[in-house]
């Protein structure tokens, strides 16, 4: 279909999914000796790399599984026994950044089977290291600027303004939706990497189309303002606005809230924000 046609969807999911799974097995188990033969079943050897690493996240309970760290260890036996019987040896365990993260669920209808293709949760864009002190995930502003229509409003050449931005998650999430830039440009680990299913050479091509998108819609796309009165904060929104490459978009000032007007000149077009709570300074409020 044409890619106008197919905005809408893959904005949504590019910019709000948090995590993308591979199901390899959906099964009923009502045992336990069936919850590991519908793992052992999946074949692991097209989907483990010869010298890769593992790691289990388990979830759910029923079926003779009261403790997600003994249902961990079960599906873990049922994934080395296959290997070792298919190799002739076992993969390592590697808790902390595994090459495949293998994740189960267990509901009453049975067990799912599946591994993590995303890795770090993809709210983790890699342009924010620093944040305000109510910070706004990333995928949760996207969708807040999606629900309020700012897809449509920037592509008709509105502006955007947060009148209190904080470290700038909204007004940075509303300039990569502006300038069709892909969120996860920075990131440097994916949990498909080291996964043999992974076309090496069609992701460089992708991630190569996705880098000149963006730098032509920064050049094209309306500025965004966002404005806060704590000086620091607006210094780590320059910061996060510059590594994610957007720092010509994304502008940022220091004001108070009763003077956060848009700036001369600027078009109609959004204003939202993520409100200060708690004890705040007075004047940054009206």
């Amino acid at each position: 279909p044409p890619r106008s046609t197919l905005f809408p969807y893959t904005t949504l999911f590019r910019s709000t999914a948090g995590r993308v799974f591979l199901t390899l097995a959906t099964r009923a188990a009502v045992n336990t000796g069936e919850i590991y033969g519908a793992v052992r079943d999946v074949p692991w050897e097209e989907h483990v790399p010869a010298k890769g690493t593992i790691a289990v996240d388990f979830s759910g309970s029923g079926a003779g599984v009261s403790n997600t760290m003994f249902g961990a260890q079960l599906v873990k036996d049922a994934v080395v026994d296959r290997l070792r019987e298919r190799r002739g040896g076992r993969p390592s365990v590697d808790p902390e950044r595994p090459d495949i993260l293998i994740r189960c669920r267990l509901a009453k209808n049975g067990i799912e089977v599946r591994i993590d293709l995303s890795g770090p949760s993809l709210h983790l864009r890699g342009y924010r290291t620093e944040a305000g002190s109510a910070p706004l995930r990333e995928t949760l502003a996207a969708a807040l600027l999606i629900k309020a229509g700012w897809p449509a409003i920037a592509g008709q050449g509105g502006s955007f303004l947060d009148p209190l931005c904080g470290s700038g998650t909204l007004v940075i999430e509303a300039a990569m939706l502006a300038a069709d830039a892909a969120p996860g440009l920075l990131r440097d680990r994916w949990g498909f990497s080291a996964w043999p299913g992974f076309d090496r050479a069609t992701w460089d091509a992708l991630v190569a189309e996705a880098s000149g998108r963006r730098e032509a819609g920064v050049r094209n796309a309306p500025p965004c303002f966002g404005y806060d009165i704590d000086r620091q904060v607006v210094k780590i929104a320059r910061q996060n606005a510059k590594r994610a490459c957007l720092d010509t978009l994304a502008r940022f000032e220091t004001r108070p809230l009763d003077r956060a007007a848009p700036p001369e000149g600027a078009r109609p077009g959004l204003v939202l924000t993520n409100p200060p709570y708690g004890v705040r300074d007075r004047k940054s409020v009206v």
